[in-house]
């Protein structure tokens, strides 16, 4: 049975705090998305049978506002009604060191349609030789949709790698470029 979904500010009794785990379905196929308080700390992109488990749909909550407001961006997102989904998330229990969320906050700042090249997002974080690396963590980001990673492409041919597979990637990449141009700013 899903836990409570706690009150914005709420301060947690004990350090260590059990996520929220909602699944809703998508476009993108089933999302897995892990709430701690009132911010993300994980979204996964059709998970696994034994990673599904874990997770509880949407309508085993009962009236949640806040998940019935954050799960009605990432719709409008999805349907390239939004541009941003000005969610509060948390990378704290991804256990990220400071490179990684150099690349991740750099990730973030590609704007909605426009891309960037993985060489790009690593010269921005301030290591511009790691781009390999950059490919790395941005194949494991834990917020995809959020940090927007499907926006970072090769330097040379192709669209690269991505947390919910190359398909996805065109799919989102195609949705923000025909959208675009329709959405005001």
């Amino acid at each position: 049975m899903p836990g409570e979904i706690p009150v914005s500010g709420e301060v947690a009794a004990t350090p260590a705090i059990e996520p929220i785990r909602v699944a809703v379905p998508s476009r993108l196929g089933t999302l897995g998305v892990e709430f701690v308080h009132t911010s993300i700390s994980r979204i996964l992109i059709a998970p696994g049978l034994r990673e599904r488990k874990l997770y509880f749909p949407l309508s085993d909550y009962e009236d949640s506002e806040f998940l019935d407001e954050v799960f009605g961006r990432i719709s409008e997102y999805l349907a390239g009604a939004r541009r941003s989904l000005d969610l509060d998330y948390d990378l704290g229990p991804a256990g990220l060191d400071g490179f990684a969320r150099r690349v991740l906050r750099e990730t973030a700042r590609t704007g909605y349609g426009k891309t960037r090249t993985y060489k790009e997002v690593a010269e921005a974080a301030g290591r511009p030789e790691a781009y390999r690396q950059v490919v790395s963590i941005l194949e494991k980001n834990p917020l995809p949709l959020i940090v927007p990673c499907h926006r970072i492409l090769p330097s040379k041919q192709g669209i690269g790698g991505y947390v919910g597979g190359a398909a996805r990637k065109r799919l989102l990449l195609r949705l923000e470029k025909e959208s675009a141009a329709s959405l005001p700013l």
